[in-house]
């Protein structure tokens, strides 16, 4: 998707879902400039973006990723990345403390009419924004990683955000090519966390009890619901698997999912021991060292499924 309009875009943070961002916002035509404290992430960012848009033309996803690379560029400071742009793209490390600092420098540098959203995976923003002038064009706007693979975006105000901020990076998503959802109000975890736990807790519960291997659940993840998932959603799911329908199913197996949820009335920790014990089947199965090779090949998966979804009608 490219833009008819190009907009001036900062991303601050060229970790791995920064470059993701940067990518999403240069292959829509728009110019972008990178941010990040860490000098290292941004000498490696050129070519970590390059092999990225290799593989992205390899599947037929982008068209000229020479076009994309040369809108992305570098910025000498944070002073640099934020001058001009409309609107920038928080995506540093997960701590209160940092993020902190870094919006009490955005408060004195970004233009009064610019909206800053953080890739925040579970942090709200009202915690890193709380008395700033610019706290109410401030939201966070959490990507799946990598953001342009996966378009689903969670865009959750704080009490303060101004509605017409939230309206605009909306908008904004959309004609980069994401998928914006709305959370009316912040919640820990945000909206795809808090679903991922859930079915966390149940796979760890049952691998800790031993009525599966880690690679027996994974598979009936990949092979079973997740096939269904990658394009339609859990309600979706129901309302098909019954001749009635939703409310159908919901009468039919209600009871069960009943049942089962009473079986684990209390939240139990993912003890050091289960971790260990988990770690050391998936170090059996995929050495540390292997995990970047892994990590590639899910996102070439993830590009596959991309260039066939493109092809499909929703």
């Amino acid at each position: 998707m490219t833009s008819s309009t190009a907009r001036s875009i900062a991303v601050v943070g060229a970790g791995l879902v920064g470059m993701g961002w940067a990518i999403v916002f240069a292959r829509a035509g728009h110019d972008v400039r990178v941010y990040d404290a860490n000098p290292d992430l941004l000498v490696a960012l050129p070519d970590r973006l390059a092999v990225s848009l290799a593989d992205l033309l390899e599947f037929g996803l982008i068209k000229d990723p020479a076009a994309i690379a040369d809108r992305v560029k570098i910025a000498s400071s944070l002073a640099d990345a934020v001058r001009g742009a409309t609107y920038i793209q928080e995506s540093i490390l997960e701590r209160v403390d940092v993020k902190q600092s870094l919006y009490q420098e955005l408060d004195t540098l970004i233009d009064d009419d610019a909206i800053v959203g953080s890739s925040s995976s579970g942090i709200p923003s009202s915690e890193f924004t709380v008395g700033l002038s610019i706290a109410p064009r401030c939201l966070v706007a959490h990507p799946v990683n990598p953001p342009y693979l996966m378009p689903v975006v969670e865009l959750v105000p704080a009490t303060w955000t101004l509605p017409e901020a939230v309206d605009t990076v909306h908008a904004l998503m959309e004609e980069v090519g994401q998928q914006p959802i709305r959370v009316t109000r912040e919640v820990q975890g945000f909206i795809l966390n808090r679903l991922q736990g859930v079915l966390l807790r149940e796979a760890w519960a049952l691998y800790e009890e031993g009525y599966c291997s880690l690679a027996d659940i994974d598979t009936t993840i990949s092979k079973g619901l997740g096939m269904r998932w990658s394009f339609m959603g859990p309600f979706e799911t129901i309302d098909l698997n019954a001749p009635g329908g939703l409310a159908d199913y919901a009468h039919r197996l209600g009871s069960l999912y009943q049942s089962i949820a009473a079986e684990r009335p209390v939240h139990a920790p993912w003890s050091e021991a289960l971790i260990k014990r988990a770690d050391e089947e998936r170090r059996a199965a995929l050495p540390l060292e292997a995990l970047p090779d892994r990590c590639t090949w899910r996102d070439r998966r993830l590009m596959a499924l991309a260039a066939h979804q493109s092809t499909q009608e929703n």
